[in-house]
């Protein structure tokens, strides 16, 4: 099976998105990581969980997209 092949303009497009949706995913876990310190150093002990369990997943979506960008580059 032949592989797609993208000309240099369009993976350059396809890698600004995508580090966009990077920096989107960091600036919202930062945001998630403050509001759960917050919550939680003021005595709200059930947002911990579900926060890193939020936290987790937009890791995961980093990683997930970071991998699509190296196999790009192939």
């Amino acid at each position: 099976m032949s592989r797609l092949r993208f000309v240099r303009s369009q993976r350059m497009t396809i890698l600004m998105g995508i580090l966009s949706l990077i920096g989107v995913i960091v600036v919202l876990q930062l945001w998630l990581f403050t509001a759960t310190m917050e919550a939680y150093l003021g005595g709200d002990d059930v947002v911990v969980v579900p926060a890193a369990l939020a936290s987790l997943a937009c890791l995961g979506l980093c990683f997930g997209l970071r991998r699509y960008l190296r196999a790009l580059d192939d």
